[in-house]
């Protein structure tokens, strides 16, 4: 064997790659070997090393093959490689981006694995896809039942700004709540009162008047154990307040609460 020439085994050795790796690169005409012997196995020069130096160093760099083949082997200027590589970095800046969304997700969901204390990966999904969304609110999906859960689904997976909506006004309703509370305004008040027609309102929305879903959601709030601390801290201090406020209203209207009914 002419010494010049290395063999793919050889090749593959010494540039840390695998056989099938460069065998790839020669059916795709990334990297052909300079010559065949006479039983057609690949040889390969030291001109072929450097060429599968760039290519490795490129890879390297989260290029794709194509890019390298197609793009950067043919370039001819130094302004053409460096406005690639000004298009690469921004393209790495994005991984990178989404990278880290990706670990705040996997500690999200860890979190809420070890809490739910049992294997449901129904629910598990559900998580996920919130976590992608970016919906902050993912940790009430756990606390929901099949019932809810269904519900939920089937209310709002087309309709994601309607939850939304409904969400940033029981939100709103809470501060407000707080703030009445925190100035001694009697929950039998017109200001208090008002604010718990939104908040009927709001749960009338959620569950299209279904009382069903109403008495769910009232078990919801009675175990407040996993929810989120800052969420539970401040619907625990309202719940008397807003309870007396509901029911104030709901006289106001000369409405009876069904749920009270014999």
């Amino acid at each position: 064997m002419n010494e010049n020439y290395l063999t793919i085994g050889e090749v593959a050795k010494k540039m840390n790659v695998t056989v099938r790796t460069l065998q790839y690169y020669d059916t795709e005409g990334l990297l052909k070997p300079s010559m065949l012997s006479e039983g057609g196995r690949r040889l390969y020069t030291s001109k072929d090393l450097i060429k599968l130096y760039q290519i490795l160093s490129f890879k390297s760099l989260g290029f794709s093959l194509e890019d390298i083949k197609e793009r950067i082997l043919k370039m001819d200027t130094p302004e053409e490689v460096c406005l690639l590589l000004k298009q690469q970095e921004k393209i790495i800046e994005e991984q990178i981006k989404a990278m880290k969304l990706v670990k705040t997700s996997l500690r999200a969901l860890k979190e809420e694995v070890i809490q739910m204390k049992e294997v449901d990966f129904n629910k598990y999904a559900d998580i996920i896809q919130l976590l992608k969304m970016g919906n902050k609110e993912y940790w009430v999906i756990k606390l929901f039942d099949e019932e809810l859960m269904d519900y939920f689904k089937e209310r709002f997976t087309d309709h994601e700004e309607d939850g939304k909506e409904i969400l940033n006004t029981y939100k709103e309703v809470v501060e407000k709540a707080i703030n009445l509370k925190n100035k001694g305004i009697a929950p039998e008040s017109d200001e208090a009162i008002e604010l718990a027609s939104k908040w009927w309102e709001m749960i009338m929305e959620f569950t299209k008047g279904d009382f069903t879903l109403l008495g769910k959601l009232m078990e919801f709030n009675d175990n407040k154990d996993n929810w989120d601390q800052e969420m539970a801290s401040k619907q625990k201090e309202i719940d008397d307040y807003i309870g007396h406020a509901i029911d104030a209203y709901l006289k106001s209207i000369n409405v009876k609460f069904p749920l009270e009914e014999k």
